[in-house]
């Protein structure tokens, strides 16, 4: 058995891990697009594909699944196992992928999406799936629930000897694909548990250097950033991306709103959504209530819309985006806007930034992580200093507030990595660290060296 690592270990892009169960048959976890500075890389895929038998998607996030048309195109012709929910979203965002960046044509995009279509195998949470497995072994996976996004889920993969070799009744290697965990308490979506046992873990570590703020404080820092920003009639511009964040977001607003004060500022604050694709997943998000958590689910019964309230406008058309603009531009008046992408690395929020970002009566509002190269990280780095950034070629001075609230990532922070592991009842004699900058994977390590002492083996991969 190996591992070998096609994406996301010199960043947190481009995720897709190959698991060589023997010289016969290997499978994916995940086949995602390189963002960022990673955007630069050769996108077409390099790996050999003729022993994959199966792509495991974790999750519907860019950076996991943007490759798939690629790696269709290569040749694969096995299935793509997922969740339902993650099953349902995989098709919007694999269009939304070709015509941003591949092809407009529709024709091209419905035979991809069509082709796309016959591989995906839905799989329920807790359910054990045989793999096509040539040799001498076998390998079974289940998908458990992860919390990152809307059917998001971390993988566990059993792989045993066939009955005809010499030790049958041998226990099963278990290897553990974390995908992306989710942070603890976060709306909607209920945390991650660790698994029973792991004999190898490939792990994120995107926040392996950080702790989030607690939900209680995150949401106070949220309410009085907003209050203050908008006091002086200005715009809120929250990069989001378009599945996950947005609706944590969402969610947390309406609770904002809904507790204000009758006459309260908050009563009457205009939430724009500007973005088609976050708003497809939105109806998606109410589609799957079932998979919300208590909290959210007890809002609903008591005939709250936490995902669709009274003042939020949902912009879809082109032309509705650039009216809305010269609307906040042309009048002096309080709105928070949340528009993709999350890392401003395209989309629509772009044009609110090069509209914007020049006001000093602007505040731009971080709630998850950028990556290098990106030009999120970029406005945040440069913002607080006054700096400038270069948006469609154009110089543009930093005069808005730039704030940061790292607790509404949508990824597990030191502590959540910590217990991820220390939470199961046999703990794994291998990790492997991957999907982190340099600094969080190194952090990361120690900090698994420290709690867990020299018997585990712990690996920044390569």
């Amino acid at each position: 058995m190996q591992i070998i690592h096609h994406g996301a270990v010199n960043g947190v892009t481009g995720s897709c891990h190959e698991l060589v169960i023997n010289t016969h048959t290997s499978i994916l976890i995940d086949c995602g697009l390189f963002q960022g500075e990673d955007s630069k890389a050769d996108l077409s895929i390099k790996f050999n594909t003729t022993n994959i038998s199966a792509l495991i998607v974790t999750h519907c996030h860019i950076d996991h699944v943007g490759r798939i048309p690629y790696l269709l195109a290569a040749g694969f012709t096995g299935p793509i196992f997922t969740t339902s929910a993650s099953a349902s979203l995989l098709p919007l965002v694999i269009e939304d992928a070709l015509k941003v960046g591949v092809t407009r044509d529709p024709k091209i995009i419905k035979a991809c999406l069509n082709l796309l279509q016959k591989h995906i195998v839905k799989v329920n949470f807790k359910t054990w799936f045989t793999l096509a497995c040539k040799g001498e072994q076998n390998a079974k996976v289940r998908f458990q629930r992860a919390g990152h996004i809307l059917g998001s889920a971390y993988v566990e993969v059993d792989i045993s000897n066939k009955t005809n070799v010499k030790q049958p009744n041998s226990s099963p290697h278990r290897v553990v694909f974390s995908g992306d965990l989710g942070a603890p308490y976060t709306p909607l979506l209920p945390a991650p548990k660790a698994p029973y046992k792991a004999d190898t873990l490939v792990i994120e570590s995107t926040y392996g250097d950080k702790n989030h703020q607690g939900r209680k404080e995150r949401t106070h820092t949220l309410k009085n950033i907003i209050e203050r920003a908008v006091a002086d009639n200005g715009v809120v511009l929250i990069p989001a991306f378009s599945i996950g964040r947005t609706q944590e977001l969402l969610y947390e607003l309406e609770q904002l709103i809904h507790q204000s004060a009758k006459g309260s500022p908050w009563r009457n604050i205009h939430v724009i959504l500007d973005s088609p694709m976050a708003a497809n997943f939105t109806e998606q998000y109410i589609k799957f209530k079932h998979l919300w958590d208590a909290e959210a689910k007890r809002k609903v019964t008591k005939g709250r819309h936490p995902l669709d309230f009274e003042n939020l406008t949902t912009v879809d058309t082109h032309s509705e985006h650039i009216a809305i603009i010269n609307y906040l531009a042309s009048r002096q008046t309080p709105a928070i806007v949340l528009a993709a992408s999350g890392m401003c690395s395209g989309g629509r929020i772009v044009n609110y930034l090069e509209r914007f970002l020049g006001d000093k009566t602007t505040d731009v509002l971080f709630v998850g992580y950028q990556g290098r190269g990106t030009l999120g990280r970029e406005i945040q780095k440069y913002g607080p200093r006054n700096g400038y950034v270069f948006i469609n070629d154009t110089r543009i001075t930093i005069n808005a507030q730039v704030h940061t609230i790292s607790g509404y990532s949508a990824h597990a922070d030191q502590n959540g990595l910590v217990n991820f592991v220390t939470g199961m009842r046999k703990k794994p004699s291998h990790i492997k660290i991957v999907h982190g900058d340099d600094n969080a994977k190194r952090t990361l390590a120690n900090k698994y060296k420290e709690v867990l002492g020299t018997e585990v083996k712990i690996e920044i991969g390569k």
